[in-house]
C-alpha cells in the first residue's frame, strides 16, 4: 500500500502550484520511489528540437539527461524520434555501435537499466519520461503500468497549459527551465563563431563533452562572457583572452 499511496499522491501533486515556476509540480524521487527505480526525468522537445528538462532527479538521472543532449544519443532521442517506448533492461548487453558515446558514460554513473516512455498525443511525440536504475533487469508488470500512468499524467500536465507554460515558450527570466542559458549561449556563440545555431549548439555539446562538464555549465559561461567562441575550428577562447568588458582583446 505504501507505493500505491507515494504514486497517488505524486499524481496528485504533478500540476504546478499557484506559486510554482516550473512546469511539473510532485517529487521526482518520490515517483522513482513509487516505481521502485532510482531516479526519474521528464523533458519536452522544443520547436527548435533539443530537449529540455522539465522534471528531473537529481545525480544519475540529471547528469543521464545531460549526456543525452550532450552527444545525441540514448533512449530519449530514440523515443522522441519513433514515440514508441525504448525499454533496456541491461544496459551492459547493448550493442556497442547503437550508443557509442553514451553507453560508457552511463556505465561510469552506476546505471544498469533503462526505461524510456513517450510523452504523447496520437503519434505526436511531446516529450518522453526516462526512468533509471542501478541494478539490471526488467520492469515489473505492475512498475511498468504505473509508468504508463505517470506519462499520461505527464502528458496532461503539460497540454493544460497555464503561466508556467507560457514561460518556458517565452523563455522569460522567471522560469526555471533546465537549459534556458544553453538556448541563449547557442545565440551568442552562433554570433561569435559566425556559424548557424544548430553548428553552434553542436559546438556546445562538443566542447562540454569533451572537458567532462555539463552543458548547462559551459552556456553559463559564455552567457557570463567568460567563455567566447572564435570563427575557427579550434575551440573557445576563455578567460586571459577576454578584455575587461568580456570580449576578446
Amino acid at each position: 500500500m505504501g507505493a500505491d499511496n507515494d504514486l497517488a499522491a505524486v499524481l496528485e501533486g504533478l500540476p504546478p502550484s499557484a506559486g510554482d515556476t516550473g512546469l511539473v509540480g510532485a517529487a521526482p524521487d518520490r515517483c522513482a520511489r513509487a516505481l521502485g527505480v532510482d531516479g526519474v526525468a521528464a523533458s519536452v522537445t522544443t520547436d527548435s528540437g533539443p530537449s529540455e528538462v522539465v522534471w528531473c532527479s537529481a545525480g544519475a538521472s540529471a547528469r543521464l539527461e545531460d549526456l543525452q543532449y550532450e552527444l545525441g544519443q540514448g533512449p530519449g532521442p530514440e523515443v522522441a524520434a519513433c514515440c514508441a517506448p525504448v525499454l533496456v533492461p541491461d544496459l551492459a548487453r547493448v550493442p556497442a555501435g547503437r550508443w557509442p558515446a553514451l553507453l560508457p558514460e552511463a556505465a561510469a554513473l552506476g546505471i544498469g537499466a533503462l526505461f524510456c516512455f513517450p510523452l504523447h498525443v496520437g503519434s505526436a511525440c511531446l516529450g518522453t519520461l526516462t526512468l533509471q536504475r542501478a541494478a539490471p533487469g526488467p520492469l515489473p508488470d505492475a512498475a511498468m503500468t504505473d509508468a504508463w500512468v505517470v506519462a499520461n499524467a505527464l502528458t496532461a500536465v503539460l497540454l493544460k497549459g497555464g503561466p508556467q507554460q507560457g514561460a518556458f515558450a517565452c523563455g522569460e527570466e522567471g522560469s526555471e527551465f533546465y537549459r534556458a542559458a544553453v538556448h541563449q549561449a547557442s545565440g551568442m556563440v552562433s554570433v561569435q563563431a559566425g556559424v548557424p545555431l544548430a553548428q553552434a549548439l553542436l559546438r556546445l555539446r562538443a566542447h562540454a563533452f569533451r572537458h567532462g562538464r555539463p552543458v548547462t555549465e559551459v552556456a553559463e559561461d559564455v552567457v557570463a562572457r567568460r567563455l567566447h567562441f572564435r570563427d575557427d575550428e579550434n575551440g573557445p577562447d576563455a578567460g586571459a583572452g577576454e578584455g575587461t568588458d568580456g570580449h576578446d582583446t
